[in-house]
């Protein structure tokens, strides 16, 4: 099953996808129906089903009236946690120990990127029971990070770079006894500021917080084990890059349980009522391959598995806020 969020009558509501043309609302937004299946004891699925009107939609017109949403949203953006692992997918290594440093065959010269892959690919995917390797982990930001899907994703005027990353992302809603459920997982574009990243490691954690976005679609049931996507920029209607990217479990150095844990496992990180968007990295990235963006390049990540196509193009803003520190 898969659904989308999308404004009708100036209120956020879940529809179900029910082929490439229309969609059937339901009588809730997903925050709702996430919260009352965990009330209730039941699936997600069947109370989507349960909560199904006759109204349908064109999906197209959705889209074209900018009135497509994330799949899940919370009513208070500050209650929306938006976070990531890295180095967990096969490849991934590569890429980022390429951005920092050349490996060597010597243990004592990897660089940390490489030390911190190695990690994961010994002891990413434990026996059942066990836990498993720590993996790189970052914060984006809350609610107000993520941007819908056909949205512009905003680049500040301070950043060095606005790169795409194509990723899943696992959706949750902590229940009130402070317990995560997933309810699904959908395309995410986790997008990045290498630039920064590249100039000193260190520097990760600023080159994440950026925008990001995921969607249209949200997947619910088991993910696959093997997913095969593409990753594109449209420069003025042309292809500038493409790429195929690889994910799900069995591309992975981790399996997702694992890093579910070593996240959720923070007490903070299980506040009842609140949503978490956790990213699950990736291995394909244009910035590796020397592409540079520019102002109106369009992000588009395609997974079949997941429906639509998540698109979103750049706006680069020319001048950041201002502010100025003041003390009491």
């Amino acid at each position: 099953m898969r659904i989308i969020q999308c404004l009708h009558q100036n209120r956020p509501l879940a529809a179900l996808v029910e082929n490439e043309q229309t969609v059937r609302l339901t009588d809730a937004d997903t925050y709702t129906l996430a919260r009352r299946a965990i009330a209730d004891g039941r699936g997600l699925a069947e109370v989507i089903e349960a909560s199904l009107t006759e109204t349908c939609l064109d999906y197209q017109q959705l889209i074209e009236e900018a009135r497509l949403l994330p799949p899940l949203t919370h009513a208070d953006p500050a209650h929306c946690l938006v976070t990531g692992t890295g180095l967990t997918h096969l490849g991934s290594a590569d890429t980022r120990s390429a951005m920092h440093a050349q490996a060597q065959a010597d243990e004592s010269e990897l660089t940390d990127s490489m030390r911190m892959f190695k990690l994961g690919v010994e002891g990413g995917k434990p026996a059942a029971g066990e836990t498993g390797a720590q993996p790189e982990w970052f914060y984006k930001g809350d609610g107000d990070c993520v941007v819908a899907p056909e949205a512009p994703m905003p680049v500040p005027a301070f950043a060095e770079d606005a790169g795409e990353e194509p990723e899943l992302a696992g959706l949750y809603v902590i229940g009130d006894d402070g317990q995560p459920w997933r309810i699904g997982y959908a395309i995410g574009n986790e997008f990045s500021d290498h630039v920064t990243e590249r100039f000193n490691y260190l520097w990760l954690a600023h080159s994440k917080l950026r925008h990001c976005s995921f969607g249209p679609e949200l997947l619910i049931g088991e993910l696959p084990e093997h997913l095969e996507g593409v990753s594109r920029i449209v420069r003025d209607g042309e292809t500038l890059w493409e790429k195929q990217f690889l994910t799900g479990e069995a591309n992975m150095a981790h399996t997702v349980a694992n890093l579910e844990h070593h996240h959720f496992k923070y007490q903070g990180f299980r506040r009842p009522g609140d949503v978490h968007v956790h990213f699950f990295g990736t291995a394909t990235l244009s910035f590796a391959d020397g592409i540079k963006t520019r102002d109106g390049d369009r992000f588009e990540i395609a997974l079949p598995a997941f429906g639509r196509t998540l698109r979103n193009p750049l706006a680069f803003v020319t001048e950041d806020t201002e502010f100025s520190i003041h003390s009491l």
